[in-house]
C-alpha cells in the first residue's frame, strides 16, 4: 500500500487512494497508535482488533510498512467493509463474472462498488484483487455451492469451441 500510493502520489497527484478493513476491526482508523518495540516491530495486539472473515486482512497489528500510509497520510479516504458484504461480491464474481476471488477480494470490491456509486461520470477505478478463491474452497465462502456441473453449465461447456467435457 504505502509504496503503491507513494509512487502514485508522486506523478499522479490527482489520483484518489481508498483504503479499507473490516468494519469490526477497524484498527486503523481507530486513531490508536500501535505500540512497537524498538525495530518497529507490534508489542502487543491492537485493543481495537476483533476477529473477522476477511482472511489474510487486517492481522491484530497495524504493520509497520502499513504505518508509514498512516503517517504520511497516502491514502485520501477510509471506507470500512462489512464481512458478509465481502463475501456476497466474491460469490458474486465467481458466479456471474468468473472472477475466481477470496473474501478479501470480495471485499475490496464491495468497497470499490460503494465508491463507483458517487464517482463523477468517467471516473477511472482500479480495484487490484490479488487473491484466488481456491484456497477457500473449504470455508464458508463458498458454503452451498454445488460441486457437480448442473445439465445446463454441461450442455454449455459442451458447445463451447475447443472444450470437451470428458464424462466418466
Amino acid at each position: 500500500m504505502s509504496g503503491v500510493a507513494r509512487v502514485l502520489k508522486d506523478d499522479r497527484p490527482e489520483v484518489m487512494i481508498v483504503l479499507t478493513e473490516p468494519a469490526n476491526a477497524a484498527i486503523v482508523s481507530s486513531g490508536h497508535a500501535q505500540e512497537r518495540d524498538e525495530q518497529g516491530s507490534p508489542a502487543a495486539s491492537h485493543p481495537h482488533w476483533e476477529p473477522h472473515p476477511i482472511q489474510g486482512w487486517t492481522p491484530d497489528f497495524i504493520p509497520l510498512v502499513l504505518q508509514e500510509t498512516i503517517d504520511k497520510g497516502f491514502y485520501d479516504q477510509m471506507v470500512p467493509v462489512k464481512g458478509p458484504d465481502g463475501m456476497h461480491w466474491a460469490r458474486k464474481l465467481a458466479a456471474e463474472e468468473g472472477i475466481f476471488t477470496g473474501v478479501s477480494g470480495g471485499s475490496t470490491f464491495a468497497v470499490a462498488m460503494e465508491i463507483a456509486e458517487s464517482a463523477p461520470d468517467g471516473s477511472v477505478i482500479l480495484v487490484m484483487l490479488p487473491d484466488t478463491g481456491e484456497r477457500y474452497l473449504s470455508t464458508p465462502l463458498f458454503e452451498g455451492v454445488a460441486e457437480a456441473m448442473t445439465e445446463e453449465e454441461i450442455a454449455l461447456s459442451v458447445s463451447t469451441p475447443g472444450y470437451q467435457l470428458k464424462l466418466d
